[in-house]
């Protein structure tokens, strides 16, 4: 059996700033991925883990038997990352038929992984690998412009100091410095919402696909623009039902019916926004000659979620609301709530139908 000396690369420098594939297995391979990585960006310190992997292997080698290897991850750290260094990870276990480990990495981030590691082979040990710095790369200034320029740091730190020093200023220009707190908080709670929920991923996604459909001249870019421009107006349909009803004189509800005006206000824009990217993707399915089955069901179901959330702010408007134009007699609101759940069911099953029904015509055209 041979022991793995296993240097582990989360964030994939290797891939992204050198263009070498993981795994990297053997000697000779890591110090060629090492040496590109540095010509690369000199101060990278995977490159310096993986040097210190090889170090580590000319002593371990002296007394058993040892491979070095380098496994990489994604730029996207978190599942993706983690999936794809487990994957590489039981390839490589399975390949050299190791049984035992030594875990190399430069900081907590990859050490972060270790579960990963232990529930597939034995960790004998784990070394960090630190690099030492003069005093004069220690400075405040330097320490400052490499946390701003690193996008893991100021998109967690200085995206939010900015967000809030941006709204701070337009309350003061506008004359109203008390708004600013709620601004403010709001901004930085739906941030952070957006950042737990790990929503930049998607937009990343969707933000490569805008490119690609672009630069490859696909209709899924005209949809794409289309569906931002109805994201925004739909947006904006919903916060002037928010403020107009907020303002209302006669209005003596809370935040969650304001909320269900939003809501109403604004549902079918949104939908009609995702409608609209749904479809440039299935006619670019279709000119493509690829099959866009499953495609259909995604229209059913938005259109099924579309009608519930409709209904529901609907139902809620009517046993609460005192604005005239939501002020509909309380069994009516039940009953529109009834049909609609229906409604939405039927939809969701007419969807899946249809997308089944394409799924086994495609098999059959490819048979």
């Amino acid at each position: 059996m041979t022991k793995l000396i296993l240097c582990i690369d989360r964030d994939d420098d290797l891939g992204v700033k050198a263009g070498v594939t993981s795994p990297v297995v053997g000697r000779e391979a890591n110090i060629d991925a090492a040496t590109k990585l540095l010509l690369s960006d000199p101060e990278d310190s995977d490159a310096n883990t993986i040097f210190g992997g090889i170090k580590l292997y000319d002593e371990v080698t002296m007394q058993e038997p040892a491979e070095i290897v380098s496994i990489a991850g994604d730029k996207n750290v978190g599942i993706i990352s983690d999936g794809k260094i487990a994957s590489q990870l039981d390839h490589v276990i399975e390949r050299l038929q190791a049984d035992h480990v030594i875990v190399v990495s430069d900081g907590a981030e990859d050490e972060s992984l270790m579960p990963v590691v232990q529930s597939r082979i034995k960790v004998d040990a784990v070394k960090r690998v630190v690099v030492r710095q003069s005093a004069k790369l220690e400075s405040t200034f330097y320490i400052i412009k490499k946390a701003i320029e690193d996008p893991k740091i100021n998109h967690v730190f200085f995206v939010p100091i900015g967000i809030a020093s941006l709204l701070y200023a337009i309350f003061l220009l506008i004359g109203y410095p008390e708004g600013a707190v709620i601004a403010i908080t709001g901004a930085i709670g739906t941030y952070m919402l957006y950042r737990s929920f790990g929503l930049d991923e998607p937009w990343s996604n969707f933000n490569a696909s805008m490119k690609q459909s672009l630069t490859g001249g696909k209709i899924a870019f005209t949809a794409g623009t289309a569906s931002i421009i109805l994201f925004v107006i739909a947006t904006v349909q919903g916060a002037v039902g928010f403020w107009g009803c907020y303002n209302h004189e006669t209005f003596t509800y809370g935040y969650m019916i304001l909320l269900m005006i939003f809501i109403n206000s604004s549902i079918w824009w949104y939908v009609s926004a995702a409608l609209s990217l749904q479809f440039g993707k299935i006619v670019d399915l279709y000119l493509s000659k690829e099959s866009f089955a499953f495609a259909w069901t995604h229209i059913f179901f938005t259109l099924a979620t579309g009608l519930l959330f409709w209904g529901a702010s609907k139902y809620i408007l009517s046993i609460s609301s005192t604005i005239d134009e939501f002020a509909i007699d309380k069994s009516a609101g039940q009953q529109m709530l009834a049909l609609t759940v229906i409604g939405a069911f039927i939809i969701s099953v007419f969807g899946v139908l249809i997308s089944t029904k394409l799924t086994k015509k495609d098999r059959t055209n490819h048979q």
